[in-house]
């Protein structure tokens, strides 16, 4: 069994990799397989915590945060495996065609969330006093950015997804590491499902602000499949 495990997935061909290829799969695998996937969970179950006293408790900023500090930490292990095997002698196969389009997704999440315009509201008041603001009052500019923004980082999980296993296919990866990264995917597609059967994905919009209809964003529909609005008793907001 232990020689299974540590044989290659392809017996015809060989499994010797250098310094610089070994570690560009390290860092990819580290990036895309395991943090980029963390740091999506985080963004889509974590807004309201169980233990969170909610609405008296609201904007709760740990998803935040862990959604883009892993980002920026994936981002950075990209630049850095590319960097090893940019002067690679092999040319450019479809995982290297994949890798670079892996980036330039990258990028364009990166230029998404730093012009996604203004947060507003009562904990982040205009300039001029007032709670106007692209985020609390949906305009059109902030509608557009989420959609795009969770489309595409959707695309560009799948794509790295992809990439990955062409690389290990590239590499010849011996097996183990295919059952782990299997694994590991097939843990976070069952937690995703488990928590999304749970209600844990909560829509934004409602976790920063509350169900108030004095909210503007509360009388539109919430953004993004299979995001849930928490309903009060005594509220009549439109989640149509």
């Amino acid at each position: 069994m232990l020689d299974w495990l540590l044989s290659s997935i392809d017996p015809s061909r060989a499994h010797a990799v250098g310094f610089a290829v070994s570690w560009h799969g390290r860092t990819m695998v580290l990036g895309w397989a395991i943090l980029a996937p963390l740091a999506v969970l985080a963004a889509r179950f974590l807004k309201v915590l169980p233990w969170q006293n909610w609405p008296h408790e609201l904007d709760n900023k740990l998803w935040w945060r862990a959604h883009w500090i892993g980002q920026v930490v994936v981002v950075a292990l990209t630049l850095v495996g590319i960097g090893l095997i940019f002067n690679n002698s092999d040319g450019i196969n479809l995982h290297g065609r994949l890798g670079y389009a892996v980036l330039l997704l990258a990028f364009a999440q990166v230029a998404l969330g730093i012009f996604r315009g203004t947060k507003g509201g009562p904990t982040a008041p205009a300039k001029d006093g007032s709670l106007h603001g692209d985020h609390y009052d949906m305009t059109t500019w902030r509608v557009t950015f989420e959609w795009i923004h969770k489309s595409l980082g959707y695309v560009l999980i799948c794509t790295a997804a992809a990439t990955v296993v062409l690389g290990l296919w590239h590499a010849n990866a011996p097996r183990w590491m295919w059952l782990i990264i299997a694994g590991w995917w097939a843990g976070l597609i069952a937690l995703a499902l488990i928590l999304q059967r749970r209600g844990w994905a909560v829509d934004t919009y409602q976790a920063i602000w509350g169900p108030g209809p004095e909210h503007p964003g509360n009388r539109r529909k919430p953004m993004g499949w299979g995001m849930r609005r928490r309903e009060l008793e005594h509220d009549h907001v439109r989640s149509d």
